[in-house]
């Protein structure tokens, strides 16, 4: 599939039985339905994913499942999150025979590497398979920047095409696009500066939050589109308490959480994550509800 850069790519779950076994089924289900509301894109096993609480040969299972489930009507993107450049290419090697459609690509986990050692390990990973690639900047998480000099030593590998912008500070989305023009497509990628950041120049949106209410992040994107502002700004501000949950270290549970509410999916995670208890789980209990209960009326498509 030739991937349009564009639009709602939601960080899709992945969904666990009661003994923490991959629910294949309940995780394809919830992709389709998340298709069937309308979004452009999915991320398969990114860090709403949990990725890295998966062994190589689960993530390759989840994969095919979800590949299987769009059966081409989105492009498939899957999270390549690994210590190192070898271990990372093995893993690209393996989504490229599964049918992924392209890459989101993450810095080296653990180990902080240099500028040269980062673009290094980036070029390693996109020579070993042919699947064009965004990169995923996100110091607050990794601690790793991916700053325009790291871009400019990437120019020239043309299957590195994009970049997922998630650090808080809206000004990289106007550098970035300053330095590199349109040679690299710009995502946003932190929920609670979408609308910033699409607004300077990001062409789509990495959601979390799309999961537990798709419709609305759909008709955000699409609004802004089309200068629809007013609706843009309506659906943002009833949206931003929940979105800032994406920022917050708990974010997968909390987006787990906030699916199960809206009867979308369970809120069960793999260790090291425990499910939110006590004071936090019925705080976000109570957020999603309000935001049901609030939910803004939407042109193309009707919220339930």
């Amino acid at each position: 599939m030739s991937i349009t850069w564009k639009g709602v790519f939601p960080a899709v779950t992945t969904q666990f039985k009661e003994d923490m076994s991959i629910d294949l089924a309940d995780t394809q289900r919830v992709v389709d339905d998340l298709i069937r509301d309308g979004v452009n894109g999915v991320i398969a096993l990114g860090t709403v994913g949990e990725n890295n609480s998966l062994e190589i040969p689960e993530k390759v299972e989840v994969l095919k499942a979800i590949v299987e489930v769009v059966n081409g009507r989105v492009p498939v993107i899957t999270g390549v999150s690994e210590y190192d450049a070898k271990r990372a290419s093995a893993y690209a090697v393996a989504a490229e025979k599964a049918g992924a459609d392209g890459l989101m690509l993450l810095p080296p986990m653990v180990y902080v590497p240099k500028p040269a050692e980062l673009a290094a390990h980036f070029k390693t990973v996109a020579a070993s398979m042919g699947l064009p690639i965004m990169l995923y900047n996100n110091p607050p998480a990794y601690r790793t920047v991916i700053d325009t000099a790291v871009l400019a030593e990437l120019v020239d590998v043309k299957n590195i095409v994009a970049i997922k912008e998630s650090a808080p500070d809206t000004r990289r989305f106007t550098d970035t696009i300053n330095a590199v023009g349109d040679r690299f497509v710009v995502f946003a990628g932190l929920d609670d500066v979408a609308f910033e950041g699409l607004v300077l120049g990001a062409r789509g949106w990495v959601s979390g939050l799309t999961n537990a209410f798709p419709q609305e992040s759909v008709e955000l994107v699409a609004a802004i589109d089309r200068g629809d502002m007013e609706t843009a700004l309506t659906i943002y501000r009833w949206f931003m308490p929940l979105l800032h949950l994406d920022a917050e270290h708990d974010l997968v549970q909390s987006i787990k959480l906030a699916e199960q509410v809206m009867g979308r999916g369970s809120e069960r995670v793999r260790p090291p994550r425990q499910k939110l208890t006590g004071a936090r789980r019925a705080e976000v209990i109570a957020m999603v509800e309000k935001a049901a209960a609030t939910r803004p009326t939407l042109n193309s498509n009707k919220a339930a």
